[in-house]
């Protein structure tokens, strides 16, 4: 499970957080989390969001991560592919420091899912490419690249590996907030999630297998927090476009419907402790048809966004 978590800390932000856990409070209560969040315009106005370092933790041990879909992935028997991937030679063609963020979360999500193949033959061009974009938006420093590429490259020290990484990202987190500019931690963490919904998506239509479908399916309730978390900062022009295409493939996401029912907890026994397991079921509607144009509209997203 460590190594699953190797990318976890080079891609999802301290932001995300505390969204997540809110949906997860609420699918554990049995309420439908798939209908649309509102944020006041108080909280807009005043200020962004800050995370405490509690929610922050809470999170790195309980969240999915981009990786997981890789082992997921991975677990299905499903060769790696690099088409699957962004190609490092699209970084070019960012030139803003908020297409760089978008790039900087979506690099790391490839690079999660390089890592989970052990494809150490590329993965020194993802971490060049990462290093290149955070020295553009001036979080670079924060990043110890010679140790994460020996470590990644050499599959060694895999805890100081994660703990470097983790640090790294909490700093840069905190000195966004500082320096004004927590906008980038958002869309960062856009970029993470739209590049593992792409790998989802590309995986769907070479297999049938039920998880796939429930992992794109699922990823309704992430969506609708973060674009709820990104219309914090819609007055800036750049994010008010990223929202419009988040938009685009909300309304079809809206026509998936999930619910959850609460089950009987069960005592298991874990690493020689018994303990309590939670059998909650969640549940997801869509047919075959709808399926289809999730594959497609994640796709069509992904390289609009990618200027393929």
């Amino acid at each position: 499970m460590k190594k699953l978590r190797f990318i976890y800390y080079l891609s999802l932000f301290a932001i995300l957080s505390q969204v997540i856990t809110a949906c997860n409070s609420c699918s554990k209560q049995g309420v439908d989390v798939t209908q649309d969040l509102y944020v006041p315009d108080s909280v807009i106005e005043v200020a962004p969001p800050q995370v405490s370092k509690a929610v922050t933790e809470q999170m790195m041990q309980n969240i999915s991560s981009p990786v997981e879909t890789a082992a997921l992935i991975k677990g299905l028997k499903i060769p790696f592919n690099k088409n699957f991937l962004a190609s490092t030679k699209q970084a070019e063609k960012f030139n803003t420091n908020f297409e760089k963020a978008f790039a900087l979360g979506l690099y790391g999500c490839d690079l999660g899912y390089l890592n989970m193949y052990e494809k150490t033959s590329f993965v020194v061009d993802y971490i060049s490419t990462i290093k290149r974009l955070a020295d553009d938006i001036q979080v670079g420093q924060f990043f110890d690249f010679n140790t994460l590429k020996r470590l990644a490259t050499n599959n060694e020290n895999l805890d100081s590996l994660i703990l470097i990484s983790q640090q790294s990202f909490n700093r840069i987190d905190n000195y966004l907030a500082e320096t004004n500019r927590s906008m980038l931690s958002a869309v960062i963490v856009a970029g993470v999630w739209v590049e593992g919904a792409y790998l989802s998506s590309r995986v769907a239509q070479i297999s049938n297998h039920p998880r796939i479908r429930e992992t794109i399916g699922e990823q309704k309730t992430i969506l609708n927090f973060l674009l709820a978390l990104l219309k914090v900062y819609d007055k800036d022009p750049s994010m008010a476009k990223l929202i419009t295409d988040f938009e685009n493939i909300k309304k079809i996401y809206d026509e998936v419907k999930i619910t959850y029912e609460v089950g009987e907890p069960e005592m298991v026994e874990e690493n020689g402790v018994l303990t309590f397991k939670q059998t909650d079921k969640q549940i997801i509607q869509m047919d075959d048809e709808l399926y289809q144009r999730l594959i497609v509209g994640i796709q069509e997203l992904r390289n609009n966004l990618l200027k393929l």
